[in-house]
């Protein structure tokens, strides 16, 4: 009689998963593989395919005639039989895929997020040069960066130039093209090099390679990544012979937050003509019951340039309503006042307001703003800014500070230091008040009057909101609204009813102002 172990080895299946040669490929493909082997306890191999993108190095894809560069020779291989799953990075899977192959899972994605490498020694010279080349072939970069990129650069002259230079290889030849000098700066994909960072081995080369260098993730408001980059597509055949028991395996692979936001992603890709020649980038996050939209590029030479919250809806106003925006000339009754505060010692800060600024006397190791607004406040006082929570509150600076990546450039396990106002709580590290808010008691009748008929209020804090409803209760009735981030959530704590906005701009144009 078989012994309880030989019998689990006969039950024990083999499967054969189709992946690309390159480093990162096989680093995440091994990922998959582990986590496969976990949740079913069956057997998977690695089969390496050599892709037609892989082996063109000198061009950009998107000027070579033809489609599906990296997914062809895989295809081919799950039709055949050769493999009987394959692993695609999403965003090189086109919009029409071959008859008999099926999507079994979406793989969750952590970060999606475009990262600008750049030598340390480079920051320090930004302010005597023209020309600041970045390296990158995609075309959503190449528009967005060249256009975009300059007010997030410190010192730099009035008559720098963002320009581009085309960039392949895989990401370890990528990096040592910027070490070698052939950029000034490289634009690589968080998510890329993030599983890269995962893996022990690949690790250990990542971190020699990233060594001397500096770093900025790129906000999504403004530099929006590719359709579906950071996740990854599990594919199977639709006609397997096993009643759809790969598929069931593979599918405990799925997360449905990314599949969700992936779709929405798909969708504005295809809308927009798809193909890697597209100059738009489209991210869609997730948040809450809501689905932020950031699109930014150039379509038929148009701009294309919007953020949207999806998920909610809009009451209609009367036309022209008086609307208040939360920041001064609008904010006269809430006054700002600086805190002295030292940062001597503090290494690794976190800015939230621009009336913190005056603290900073000299750059620290890590540097992190609350928003656009606030990060390029920090630019244009000398200082690089490493990213943003780009106005999605503490969470979004949780998340980037949690990469393994991020985490060989610097020290993600110090102390950060928080600097706001003297009433500020926080998980995220250690408050340093910068200063303190006052109500100002020497309010004009206009303004007053100003406040008594408006009808939409925008607020920046939720403080905000208490000392101008303690002034002027009869607001408490009116429409409340605020971007997605720690305001939102503290309304929502006190069953205030607010409606969310994915910024500034979307609010303008929703009031007409």
């Amino acid at each position: 009689m078989p012994s309880q172990e030989s019998q689990e080895s006969q039950k024990k299946k083999i499967y054969k998963i189709g992946t690309r040669g390159s480093l990162l490929a096989l680093t995440q493909c091994n990922q998959v593989r582990v986590e496969l082997e976990r949740l079913t306890g069956d057997s998977f191999e690695l089969d390496v395919i050599k892709t037609q993108g892989d082996l063109i190095t000198n061009a950009p894809l998107w000027q070579l005639d033809g489609k599906d560069f990296f997914t062809k020779e895989l295809d081919e291989a799950l039709l055949t039989g050769r493999v009987d799953l394959v692993v695609h990075s999403y965003k090189d899977l086109g919009s029409v895929r071959p008859l008999g192959i099926t999507l079994a899972a979406v793989t969750k994605r952590t970060f999606a997020h475009d990262i600008l490498l750049i030598k340390k020694s480079t920051i320090e010279a930004i302010r005597d040069k023209n020309e600041f080349i970045i390296g990158t072939s995609s075309p959503r970069r190449m528009v967005n960066l060249e256009a975009g990129l300059k007010p997030f650069l410190p010192n730099a002259s009035e008559d720098l130039r963002v320009t581009t230079k085309v960039l392949r290889g895989n990401v370890n030849t990528r990096i040592e093209k910027l070490i070698n000098d052939d950029y000034d700066a490289i634009v690589l994909a968080l998510p890329g090099i993030e599983r890269l960072a995962l893996t022990e081995s690949s690790r250990l080369e990542l971190a020699k390679l990233l060594d001397g260098l500096s770093f900025m993730v790129l906000p999504q408001s403004v530099f929006p990544s590719s359709a579906s980059q950071g996740a990854l597509g599990i594919e199977c055949l639709d006609s397997r012979t096993d009643n759809g028991e790969l598929w069931a395996k593979l599918r405990k692979m799925q997360d449905e937050n990314t599949a969700l936001e992936v779709q929405r992603e798909r969708v504005a890709f295809n809308k927009y003509g798809g193909g890697c020649h597209l100059a738009v980038g489209i991210n869609v996050k997730k948040i809450q019951d809501y689905f932020l939209h950031n699109h930014h590029g150039i379509l038929e030479n148009e701009k294309v340039e919007f953020s949207l919250l999806e998920g909610r809806e809009l009451p209609q106003l009367r036309p022209s309503p008086r609307v208040f925006t939360g920041h001064f000339p609008d904010d006269q009754l809430v006054l700002k006042k600086e805190v002295s505060a030292d940062l001597s010692g503090k290494n690794h800060l976190y800015v939230t307001s621009k009336h913190c600024m005056h603290a900073l006397k000299k750059a620290p190791e890590s540097l992190w703003a609350a928003g656009i607004k606030s990060m390029k406040d920090l630019v244009n006082k000398g200082f690089w800014v490493n990213g943003t929570a780009d106005s999605l509150g503490d969470e979004e600076i949780h998340l980037l500070r949690s990469s393994k990546a991020i985490g060989l450039m610097i020290d993600t396990n110090a102390t950060l230091f928080v600097l706001s106002n003297t009433e500020a709580t926080t998980t995220l590290g250690e408050v340093i008040p910068c200063y303190r808010r006052e109500v100002n008691t020497s309010l004009t009748d206009e303004f007053k009057n100003k406040i008594n008929e408006t009808e939409v209020f925008y607020w920046s804090s939720y403080p905000q909101y208490q000392m101008y409803l303690e002034y002027f209760p009869q607001i408490k009735n009116r429409y409340h609204a605020s971007g997605l981030g720690k305001t939102f959530n503290q309304f929502k704590q006190h069953n205030i009813k607010t409606i969310p906005f994915a910024g500034m701009e979307e609010f303008k144009k929703w009031t007409k102002i």
